[in-house]
């Protein structure tokens, strides 16, 4: 007997070419995969930060912040765990985009035309990557205390105030500038994504991106700022 190779009915897809699969590499299944880890990581940081102003109401309301989130291991590793996922695709779909933008203009355009881009948008690629790189040293510096000369695990008000001295305050604030920016523009492009009524001037999302991340941001440098002059000691 021969063995004949038989091909797919005609009008059917191969079985590698799963939903998902089709779905992640999409262009609309991408921006939905950025959108919905935006908002899950947007989020974080916004409670991340009310946490942390925690700080100025003295050591023992942060100490005891540090010690509730730490009462459940097991809770909080799926968190950490669920973080890191959603970093990992917001990354995975940010560069597919960017691969797909590069292969529908291969040649590019000979004068490129930035008007109506702002500072924040053109400086995505260099802030999302420093960003990246602040979130590994802030884990090493807070978080296992591997490059924190005086950390004593649980006591997060000590590690606080002798962790943003000197320079590794001033790169604190610096981060938080740049993630100003990547927060203000992700912000606004999740709302677009998710409907909101396009504009660049003065429409509602990019009101509410502003006031977001004004207020996030202030929230994350008032806290080495205080520790540099002295407020808290």
């Amino acid at each position: 007997m021969s063995a004949v190779a038989s091909s797919p009915p005609v009008g059917t897809r191969p079985a590698s070419r799963s939903r998902l699969q089709r779905f992640m590499t999409s262009s609309i299944g991408l921006k939905l995969v950025m959108a919905l880890t935006g908002v899950i990581l947007s989020l974080f940081v916004l409670g991340h930060m009310l946490g942390n102003l925690q700080v100025f109401q003295g050591a023992k309301a942060i100490d005891e912040y540090g010690a509730l989130l730490r009462k459940e291991p097991a809770l909080l590793w799926t968190a950490r765990l669920g973080l890191l996922g959603a970093v990992g695709l917001h990354i995975y779909a940010y560069i597919a985009l960017m691969k797909k933008n590069a292969q529908a203009r291969p040649q590019g355009y000979r004068e490129k035309k930035l008007r109506e881009a702002s500072f924040a948008s053109r400086s995505m690629t260099i802030t999302g990557p420093l960003i990246l790189a602040f979130i590994i040293f802030h884990i090493l510096h807070m978080t296992t205390g591997t490059v924190h000369s005086s950390f004593e695990e649980g006591a997060v008000h000590h590690n606080l105030v002798t962790g943003l001295t000197g320079l590794v305050g001033l790169i604190y604030i610096i981060a938080m500038v740049m993630l100003s920016f990547h927060l203000w523009h992700g912000v606004w492009s999740l709302l677009l994504t998710l409907g909101l009524p396009e504009g660049r001037y003065g429409s509602l999302g990019r009101r509410f991106a502003t006031i977001f991340t004004v207020l996030v941001t202030l929230g994350f440098v008032s806290i080495p700022l205080a520790v540099l002059t002295g407020v808290i000691k």
